[in-house]
């Protein structure tokens, strides 16, 4: 098993900055020389959960939904199985819960191709 926990959402206006981070525990070993991913989701009011962004654990690699692009940045810390999002120019529309989540194989931007989830952040823009 692994556990995944996120932190650092809170209320910010719009055009200001956040980092969300994902620490990973539990089964964690073994994990940077394997190929295996860390991506985040968010989930609107009253909206379907929706891909943000995907980092491969071992090469580096990413992708991001269109809507984050230019904006978001995802990284990883291997050496503290830390996953970060850097949020920049927050819009009203980015207001949320962020979810981290992991699995094994390549980057993949499907939430059902991810094993395990955390609890979730509340990402809250206001305008």
């Amino acid at each position: 098993q692994v556990q995944l926990v996120e932190s650092g959402g809170g209320l910010v206006q719009a055009g200001a900055s956040l980092r969300l981070s994902c620490a990973a525990s539990g089964r964690t070993s073994g994990r940077t020389s394997s190929t295996y991913a860390m991506g985040w989701f968010r989930q609107g009011p009253g909206k379907e959960r929706e891909f943000v962004a995907t980092i491969d654990w071992r090469l580096g690699s990413t992708a991001y939904a269109d809507s984050v692009k230019g904006r978001f940045t995802i990284s990883r810390d291997n050496t503290k199985f830390t996953v970060y999002l850097q949020m920049n120019s927050l819009k009203p529309e980015d207001t949320a819960v962020y979810y981290c989540a992991a699995k094994s194989g390549p980057i993949g931007v499907v939430a059902t191709s991810y094993d395990y989830w955390g609890q979730g952040t509340q990402v809250t823009v206001s305008s």
